[in-house]
């Protein structure tokens, strides 16, 4: 048995193959699961990752074992297979493959595995459970559970055309799904994590008496994606992970810790500042010099550091037009008749640093100039044609005039208009691909996709000073091969204050605390407000103290992104507003430590009421949320209570007691929530 340092994966000497022993099991299996066009896939099964071409006739070559890095290598008459695992912490590997033509003629790759695992050998489908995470715009992270057998796999034959699987096709990556799931196995848990930043999928299916998971990018399917390799040419698949362990808290708190080795560094953001956007519940589309100049002030004395102008900062065209006319990211004086920079020389005037906000892939169709400056040339294609999609076409960062004007704008950006902060969004998504610069639709996107990335890291790398946060309409963009390019990252664009404790509640499963940005809207509007301002009075006779403190609660776990008409409130509000950013630092100073933890299990949307909180040491931060039902709120935790507090709001109505490990909360009413320190006893 060769075995690699993680007792749950190990590989054996079959002949000449080399093959992984199932997970908790006996038998032994390929982890490379490679099609090449021409080639025989040996299988019934349709489009079932299962018996590719490639996936049974590769020869073991070599291993090698150094430090927490295993690399095997395999061969066969036309590919070789140099597959690379490596060990993060005590319970999570990571695995990619690397695979070259040795073939004398051209080969086309139609499907490449980053890991195929088996698990689950002669275990009914109604014992095993799987949890995937449902994405949309403002709903993200919702898991849904069931059973193999409820999900529709059950034993047919040993090896039926049935699968769990799941896919994401085109730019935004988490548009309808997370890249990841949980698989539980008795009381085994395993996670899983695809880091991608273009098309994936995943499939879970029945082979003979076991099941396997596996693990990919796009492919000739999900995403129309294959990859032509002349002679000598390699071709490295996408990374995936897995880590074990014996509870929920357990493998995401591996794989936290996994995410944090990968996840983007930014010096400025190491001690997490709170932050201010005016976007939300404020100017929405339509920032302005005046406004900003009346908020300022206010907004510095809550305590937050960053000051973010979000769209409409630029262009000289109205609110309507902004959008379509995006592309040049040059100041309006139309908005800031003195000039962006006087705004942000004002706002570091009070002590606050400044942010902008900027879309950086797209050119509104209305944008005559820069889509001349362009050409076609520079945008993505189908067919021929730009691909345009609401009013907006794709940019090619592969291109060198496309990197060129967008490297001079965030120079422009941080130099000339004063940015310390900015924050790149992506509001569209361009579908299955580009036709342009790659050999399929789906590797189009790929390389795309890199090379943008790509670039963000050259600016990253030559403004060190400066944050860039990521955003895509919110949450659409979860990748964790994305988010190896920022320190922040925005989690959604949920309007409802009400219904953004189910995503922060559950998003600490998905993205480290310390980059997941949750906006905190305290006076947020309704109809027939709307989109509009409201006034004093109207804040006075609608917003209550309890939806101050339920905005800020939310915040808590993750970044906080205030925003809204906070200067409406009055003194006792406002204070509870000031208390609250107090507080969120006090938890930025164990958030890069500290796991998540979710004494109820992940949390499902509608429920009456949201438990989640982090995990340091013998101290549990945790956030209860009593959104409907009934006032009184238990929850069990996993160790034993010493003692107790509600930490926000330090004045509060609510009652909390605790018995061993028990903790109560009675609420004065519903649509309330407070923020608890406990601590544990010791073991």
């Amino acid at each position: 048995m060769i075995t690699f340092d993680l007792s749950e994966l190990q590989f054996a000497l079959d002949g000449d193959k080399i093959k992984l022993k199932a997970v908790g099991g006996e038998s032994l299996h390929p982890f490379v699961a490679v099609n090449v066009s021409g080639r025989n896939k040996n299988s019934h099964l349709g489009v079932k990752k299962d018996n590719l071409s490639e996936e049974n006739n590769l020869n073991y070559i070599s291993h090698k074992l150094s430090g927490k890095t295993f690399v095997i290598v395999q061969r066969n008459d036309i590919i070789e297979v140099k597959s690379v695992f490596t060990l993060h912490g005590e319970n999570t590997v990571s695995a990619y493959s690397e695979i070259k033509n040795v073939s004398s003629e051209e080969i086309t790759l139609e499907e490449a595995s980053s890991l195929k695992v088996v698990f689950g050998e002669n275990v009914s489908p109604d014992d095993l459970y799987f949890t995937r995470f449902s994405q949309s715009h403002h709903g993200e992270c919702t898991p849904i559970s069931h059973s193999f057998g409820d999900w529709g796999l059950k034993f047919t034959t040993g090896g039926g055309q049935k699968k769990i699987g799941f896919s994401s096709v085109g730019s935004w990556t988490t548009k309808e799904e997370l890249p990841q799931g949980i698989i539980l196995c008795g009381d085994k848990f395993m996670m899983f994590q695809i880091e991608c930043n273009s098309s994936w999928n995943y499939e879970i299916s029945d082979k003979g008496t076991a099941y396997y998971l596996y693990l990919g990018g796009a492919d000739i399917t999900f995403g129309g994606w294959y990859k032509t390799l002349k002679s000598g040419e390699s071709y490295r698949t996408i990374t995936s992970s897995l880590t074990f362990g014996d509870s929920l808290n357990e493998v995401v708190g591996g794989l936290t810790g996994y995410r944090r080795e990968i996840m983007g560094k930014c010096a400025p953001d190491e001690c997490l500042p709170p932050i201010f956007n005016e976007y939300m519940h404020l100017s929405w589309d339509n920032p302005n010099e005046e406004r900003t100049r009346a908020l300022a002030p206010i907004i510095q004395k809550t305590g937050v550091k960053y000051y973010v102008i979000d769209c409409g900062w630029h262009d000289e065209v109205e609110t309507e037009k902004i959008y379509p006319s995006v592309g040049r990211w040059k100041e309006s004086k139309l908005r800031f008749p003195h000039g962006v920079r006087a705004i942000t020389d004002y706002l570091r005037s009070l002590g606050l640093k400044a942010g902008l906000w900027i879309e950086p892939e797209v050119v509104g169709v209305e944008n005559e100039e820069m889509l001349k400056y362009y050409g076609d040339d520079c945008f993505l294609q189908r067919n021929g044609k730009k691909i345009c999609v609401m009013g907006r076409y794709f940019l090619d960062f592969r291109k060198e005039r496309v990197r060129e004007y967008m490297s001079e704008t965030i120079r422009r950006m941080v130099e000339d208009y004063g940015a310390d902060y900015i924050k790149t969004d992506y509001n569209q998504d361009v579908g299955i691909g580009a036709d342009n610069g790659g050999t399929s639709f789906g590797e189009g996107l790929e390389s795309a996709a890199n090379a943008f990335f790509g670039w963000i890291g050259e600016m990253r790398e030559k403004f060190p000073n400066v944050i860039f946060e990521g955003c895509a309409s919110g949450g659409m963009r979860l990748d964790y091969k994305t988010l190896q390019n920022f320190s922040i990252i925005s989690t959604s664009d949920q309007i409802d204050y009400l219904k953004y404790p189910y995503i922060a509640g559950n998003i600490l499963s998905a993205v480290t605390p310390e980059q997941a940005a949750v906006w905190s809207y305290p006076v947020h509007t309704e109809p027939p407000i709307g989109f509009g301002v409201p006034n004093k009075e109207w804040v006075d006779g609608n917003i209550s103290e309890s939806e101050v403190v339920m905005n800020m609660i939310n915040g808590f776990l993750g970044r906080i992104h205030l925003a809204s008409r906070i200067d409406l409130l009055d003194e006792d509000k406002f204070a509870l507003v000031k208390e609250g950013v107090e507080y969120y630092e006090k938890l930025s100073k164990i958030k890069r430590q500290a796991v998540p933890y979710f004494p109820t299990g992940l949390n499902v949307f509608g429920q009456d009421s949201v438990k989640a909180g982090l995990k340091l040491g013998n101290k549990i931060y945790l956030a209860v949320w009593c959104l409907s039902g009934t006032r009184w709120t238990s929850v069990k935790l996993f160790e034993k209570i010493k003692g107790a507090k509600i930490a926000y709001p330090s004045i509060c109505e609510d009652k909390l007691s605790f018995e061993k490990d028990v903790l109560t909360v009675v609420f004065k009413d519903v649509k309330r929530a407070v923020f608890v320190e406990a601590e544990l006893e010791e073991n």
